[in-house]
């Protein structure tokens, strides 16, 4: 008589205090993130349909307040700097359409994880996907701004050239920020939430200290070498430059390079460590 067939075993999964493992399951969340980008997607999607349900044009009164801000701060601006507004008004489109798509990525990330509580709780998802969630949702807000650059350039005649390409690396390196700034931000604001009223009051400076309203050629020559150390203006430049200058200086997008690099490996780091208590913090 044969004897029946063992039954197939059930993998147990052994979890060693002493040894968490934290890097890996760090990795194995990025990873699986990444997978899961379509559900991603259509999270953010979903988060604009609900955002502009009832409103007649959606997204596009963002568009339609920009350029009424852009008409009003051109030509006031240009007066007051002594500029051509056919100089001073391409700047200032691009400048301010990219602060905007910055400074709105920054706030979003901070109710990054905050926003997805009763996910977070019930669903054993990523926490990469609600970062890659914010992210998307900003893209496509910013996707509906950037055209008016276009617009911009079309009326004062401004022609980027092929240096105009290195925009999209540019461009890449706000979107590994803005993802980096996510899982920062959204696991410090889950834990202290008075980080959120911090990192607006931190951007409103910011704004101020960093050439969107005004030229870098307004400064100092001395004061213009120390503009690199601010990393909103270095990342900016990434894509600004190419788009005015025809690709921009090396130092620019070498010190873009090593803050986006800097900040990648604190928000790593952070993730890495506490990534575990996420579901306690929100």
């Amino acid at each position: 008589m044969l004897a029946p067939a063992p039954a197939a075993a059930i993998p147990v999964r052994h979890f060693d205090a002493a040894a968490p493992r934290r890097l890996a399951r760090a990795l194995a969340d990025l990873g699986e993130g990444a997978r899961r980008w379509r559900l991603a997607a259509a999270l953010a999607w979903l988060d604009l349909r609900n955002r502009y349900r009832g409103s007649v044009l959606g997204p596009l009164w963002l568009t339609l307040s920009t350029a009424v801000m852009l008409g009003a701060l051109g030509w006031l601006y240009a007066a007051l700097f002594r500029m051509p507004v056919g100089e001073y008004l391409p700047w200032l489109a691009v400048s301010l359409i990219l602060w905007n798509v910055i400074a709105t990525a920054v706030g979003e990330a901070c109710a990054c994880l905050t926003g997805a509580e009763a996910v977070i709780r019930q669903l054993p998802l990523p926490h990469s996907v609600h970062a890659l969630r914010c992210v998307m949702r900003n893209a496509l807000v910013a996707a509906h701004n950037l055209p008016l650059i276009a617009v911009v350039f079309l009326i004062f005649g401004v022609a980027p050239g092929w240096g105009a390409l290195l925009v999209l690396p540019g461009l890449g390196l706000i979107a590994l920020n803005a993802f980096a700034a996510a899982l920062l931000l959204g696991m410090l604001c889950a834990r202290f939430r008075d980080i959120g009223p911090i990192v607006g009051s931190v951007m409103q400076i910011a704004f101020f200290v960093t050439p969107v309203i005004w030229k870098p050629e307004l400064l100092d020559p001395r004061l213009r070498l120390l503009l690199p150390l601010n990393p909103f203006h270095a990342v900016m430049e990434t894509v600004r430059a190419p788009l005015l200058e025809g690709g921009g200086s090396p130092w620019a997008w070498l010190a873009a390079l090593l803050w986006t690099a800097a900040h990648g490996a604190v928000a790593f780091a952070f993730f890495a460590r506490f990534r575990g208590r996420i579901a306690f913090w929100v």
